[in-house]
């Protein structure tokens, strides 16, 4: 993990949260190939998503995903294929450049639904030209999936950090259940222009890339 002491500059935050694998990497289309069709990989995608996020208390990422697909008709190859392919995940533009801006003014997490394994995995993917994430936080690590608050306080534990000193940025808006009940501000970077789930907060910010992002956290306590 980083030992980098970031500038405690008046308007960034002092840290800020990721979600990881729709927030900055691209695990649609991988999971999208591994179904065989962009139909099949979003059917498959959504009850993966409906089972995550609804049974709170963690069990194995990779018994839901392979649930999920046996749900929806998916054959065994298909989860195989996945998690065969998880190294190639591909980070969204502009994702790598959004956190080298920030690592001078904040420390940064990811918090994300996956399993110990998969989920160090998928954050080392962009670790790369020196950087390094300060901490990951798994929901197999915190006990917990996400959006039941314990993986995001976990991550803000391990950071030092309180709530209202930190930021989140969200790739589902299932998110933003937990970073309300947490009290984290959120930036949702809703690349495939989803719904927001019902009944969720609003986010404070919301674009379909994450280049209005660096903008909205270069002023983020002039926001408060």
């Amino acid at each position: 993990m980083s030992n980098i002491s970031p500038k405690n500059d008046a308007n960034w935050p002092r840290a800020v949260l990721f979600d990881l694998l729709t927030a900055l990497l691209d695990s649609w289309t991988v999971w999208n190939r591994a179904a065989g069709s962009e139909t099949a990989g979003r059917t498959w995608r959504a009850e993966y998503l409906r089972r995550t996020y609804g049974c709170g208390a963690y069990v194995s990422y990779e018994q839901l995903v392979r649930e999920a697909a046996e749900h929806v008709g998916l054959p065994p190859s298909a989860p195989q294929a996945l998690e065969a392919e998880w190294i190639t995940l591909p980070a969204w533009d502009g994702a790598r450049e959004l956190l080298q801006a920030l690592r001078p003014h904040c420390k940064l997490a990811v918090v994300t639904n996956c399993s110990k394994t998969l989920g160090h995995q998928a954050a080392s993917l962009l670790a790369t030209d020196g950087f390094e994430w300060d901490v990951v936080v798994t929901s197999e690590e915190a006990g917990f999936y996400k959006p039941d608050p314990r993986p995001y306080r976990m991550a803000l534990d391990k950071l030092g950090v309180d709530p209202s000193d930190a930021a989140f940025v969200a790739g589902s808006g299932y998110d933003l259940f937990g970073t309300s009940a947490v009290g984290l501000r959120t930036f949702w970077h809703n690349r495939v222009g989803l719904s927001r789930p019902d009944g969720a907060p609003a986010p404070d910010s919301e674009a379909p890339t994450l280049a209005p992002a660096l903008d909205w956290l270069r002023h983020f306590h002039s926001h408060a």
